[in-house]
């Protein structure tokens, strides 16, 4: 296949291509890197005995994808920072509505064998033999690893259980609070007893990771209101909370444990520390 022959079935896959590199990696900036790793390699590889070039550009794509959760995966976990990370481009922004925040956020909770297995076989309907392929191992055990991804995903159906109206409004009106720093309002929805429990992962040295009453809680939740840009509401195991996801890529969740109509605990756990399951669909 000549270049500009290639260049032009390139151009043919790239929407397929971007779809899968971004269920896979959640990242639109991350899924062009991945594709123009592809291409570099297609541009070089010998593609006489390739008889369906699609299916060889989404299985170096997603080995690219592969590689990009691995080295995720290797990096420690550090603390969020002061700032909040920078908003999703439009696109993105596209991308993680038509794919849904719920399916991304679960997505990251996989192991990166677990998260290719499930997405190119149950998105894509990529065979087993190909996935074996792409992750070097037997098609038995892709077979293995898509299961285990489907339990994780399925498991928490999160439309199995919906809030009630009074406590969605409560856990927005928190959101709401917190991203102004409205101290009085803060202390209209916190119980006078409130405990803010907090992964020592997401906090910046020197802060506790227990902090007791309503003023004391209201007060670090105005000093952090930056990272509440990149927030929204959803429900996290079937009660209202916040996540912060921006682009769909899970950084930490917020459970709001609500007692009497105030807020009693607010538990903040960094994204891959336990399973949740995550939905933003308004009860």
């Amino acid at each position: 296949m000549k270049g500009k022959e290639l260049e032009v079935r390139f151009a043919h896959d790239r929407p397929h291509l971007r779809a899968v590199a971004y269920r896979l990696l959640g990242s639109l900036d991350d899924a062009d890197d991945a594709l123009q790793q592809a291409w570099l390699k297609a541009a070089r590889a010998d593609l006489s005995d390739v008889h369906n070039l699609t299916g060889w550009l989404t299985t170096v794509t997603a080995r690219e994808c592969l590689d990009l959760l691995r080295a995720r995966r290797r990096r420690a976990e550090v603390a969020l920072p002061a700032e909040p990370p920078a908003a999703p481009s439009p696109d993105e922004a596209v991308l993680a509505e038509r794919v849904g925040l719920a399916l991304l956020v679960v997505l990251d909770r996989l192991s990166p064998d677990q998260r290719v297995a499930f997405v190119l076989h149950d998105l894509f309907s990529v065979p087993f033999g190909d996935i074996a392929r792409v992750l070097r191992k037997s098609p038995d055990a892709a077979k293995k690893l898509a299961s285990r991804a489907r339990e994780r995903v399925n498991g928490g159906d999160p439309a199995a259980v919906r809030a009630d109206a009074a406590t969605w409004r409560l856990a927005e009106a928190f959101l709401a609070a917190s991203r102004s720093g409205d101290i009085p309002a803060l202390l209209e929805l916190l119980a006078p007893e409130v405990v803010r429990r907090a992964d020592p992962a997401l906090l910046p040295p020197g802060v506790p990771a227990l902090v007791h009453g309503a003023r004391a809680v209201a007060e670090e939740t105005r000093a952090f209101a930056a990272r509440t840009r990149a927030a929204q509401v959803a429900l996290v195991d079937g009660a209202p909370g916040l996540v912060v996801a921006p682009g769909g890529r899970l950084l930490a969740v917020l459970r709001l444990t609500v007692e009497g109509g105030r807020i009693t605990a607010v538990d903040v756990v960094a994204g891959r520390r336990v399973p949740i399951a995550v939905d933003r669909m308004r009860p």
